[in-house]
Order: structure tokens, then sequence, then C-alpha cells
């Protein structure tokens, strides 16, 4: 078990990373946040007790350690990445800088004097499967995010092995919650459905796995604190359903009698048509249990979206 009192993020300002350092602060420990100088997203963090803001682009964090010499920091959590949606997946030379700022936070975290480096993998890592995810499953990945993702955590694992640093690699399935990006499927339907309109939608037959942000937050606290080095977890409520069903307990949550576009989109050349964790890695070497129903998770997040209607996703 390690001894967590400061904390280093990257990539704070989404739904995991927002869910984390409210995690953190309520753990008493102090977290450092590094965050784009013009990010308008960054602004809620800065109420949250115990958070500090460093204002760094991410192509700059190899700079960071010389700029704050001054700070220390136990774990360094890495959720920064560029061209996470749509065509900038497969936007390659954007990929290849993601894995090069993959390396620069561990690098980052050996000068802060952190023990640990968490980063944020993805099921993508893995490509189309047809049953539910395993640290052992073969990773065959269909795009440049995927690949880029299953380098970055390689190679980030030979670093940190080098540099004397533990290791883990959660691969996050589909997490929803307040400030999730906007071109998430969860923030596309809440936004369509609470202007009236009728979300256009896949048939909606995909097996799916959603876990709420505060879920996923207790997660990585709880593998900083006795994740295995070198572990690689599959991060996901371990429940797989149709994702119908998903979208039209969002849609009753709001409205039962409004209009839900099934089918009038095709699916994708290559839908990932069976998208779920097996968590029992999580459950044995953590303890972790998710505590948040769909149902509970999603009235939150609507809730939070009808209180920030004008800056939800800004």
């Amino acid at each position: 078990m390690r001894c967590i009192n400061t904390a280093i993020i990257s990539g704070p300002t989404g739904a995991i990373g927002t869910a984390l350092c409210k995690k953190l602060s309520e753990n008493k420990i102090h977290t450092y946040i590094i965050v784009r100088p013009e990010s308008p997203r960054k602004d809620h963090l800065k109420e949250i007790p115990g958070v500090e803001l460093i204002e760094c682009d991410i192509a700059n964090l190899g700079r960071l350690s010389v700029e704050k010499s001054d700070l220390s920091a136990d774990v360094f959590f890495h959720l920064a990445w560029v061209k996470t949606t749509g065509q900038g997946r497969n936007d390659m030379q954007a990929q290849i800088q993601n894995i090069q700022y993959t390396m620069d936070a561990v690098h980052v975290a050996k000068a802060l004097g952190c023990s640990v480096f968490i980063g944020a993998g993805s099921q993508a890592e893995c490509g189309r499967v047809n049953d539910p995810l395993t640290p052992d499953t073969p990773c065959f990945p269909e795009n440049g995010y995927g690949m880029a993702k299953l380098c970055a955590g390689q190679m980030s694992h030979v670093e940190c092995e080098k540099l004397g640093i533990e290791h883990i690699w959660p691969r996050i399935l589909s997490v929803y919650g307040p400030y999730d990006g906007e071109n998430s499927m969860i923030s596309q339907v809440i936004r369509k459905l609470l202007s009236g309109e009728k979300p256009l939608l896949t048939a909606g037959e995909q097996l799916w796995d959603y876990l709420y942000a505060e879920d996923a937050a207790e997660a990585l606290l709880q593998l900083a604190i006795r994740g295995k080095h070198g572990g690689v977890y599959p991060l996901g409520s371990g429940v797989g359903r149709p994702l119908r069903e998903f979208i039209e307990e969002l849609r009753d949550a709001i409205n039962p009698s409004l209009p839900l576009g099934f089918g009038e989109i095709p699916y994708g050349e290559k839908q990932v048509m069976h998208l779920e964790a097996d968590i029992s890695s999580l459950r044995e070497d953590i303890g972790f249990v998710p505590q948040t129903d769909f149902k509970t998770g999603i009235r939150k997040t609507i809730e939070h979206a009808k209180a920030n209607v004008s800056s939800q996703f800004n």
C-alpha cells in the first residue's frame, strides 16, 4: 500500500479529471493540475479545496520539471490526450505526439519524485472483440488513437521501470458524468433532448458498459494506493447492456414522451458491437465495486447539464 499525500494530474478538465480532483480533495490529498492557459473549462476546478492550477500546454509538458523544480508529488495521473474523437483519431501525427507527451509525463513524474505513474489507456487498444475485456485480451487496435494508446502504455511502462517508478495502466471504457466532452454520445443525446430535438441514432443493439465518473475516480485513487506495478486494468462497470436501454433510460429521466431516432443512422464501418469490462482484477487487487447505477448517475449528469446549459461544453 502506498502513502499518497500529493498528486499531479494532466488533462483534469473533463468528466474523469473533475471527479478525480474532487475525490482527491475529499481524501485531503493536495493536487496540482496541469491545464492549458487558454482553457475555458478550468474555472470550475478552482473552487475545489486543495487543488492548485499549473498553466502549461501539453506540448510544453517536458519543461515543467525545470520550471516547477520546487514541486513534489507522490503520484502522476496522466489523463491528457489530444484528438480523441471522430476523424482526429486517425490524425497520425497528433497521435504520435500523444505518445511523446506520455513519455514527457513520465519524466516529469520522475523529476517530481512520484513513486507511481497512472496513465489513461483505452478499450480502443483492443479493437473489436466479442467478449468482456480482461487484462489479457489480445490487442489489435484499428485506428491511430488505439494504436497510440497501446504504444504509449507499453513504452511508458518500460521507461517507468528504467526510472524506478511503478506503472499502472487502466484501460478505460465509456465513462460519463458532469463535464463530459461535448462529442460523447451521452452529451449529444442530453443536449438534443433538452432542446426538444430528436437525436438521430443507430439501432442501439450494441452491448455497452457505462461507468459514472465518480466511480472511475475512486478506482483511479485506489489504483494509486494499492494497484499492482505493471497492472493493466479494464475500467468499466462490469455490466453490459444494449445501448438502446441506456438511451431510453436517459430519455425517460428527461421526458418519457420525447422521440428517439433509433435506426436513423447506420452503424459505422468498424462499429464496436461489444464493449464490456471484466473488472475482476480491479475487485481482487483494490476492492473496487461501482457504487452508482446508471439511473442515478444519468440523473445527476442531466441535472448538471440543465444548470450549465451555456457553459457545460465550453
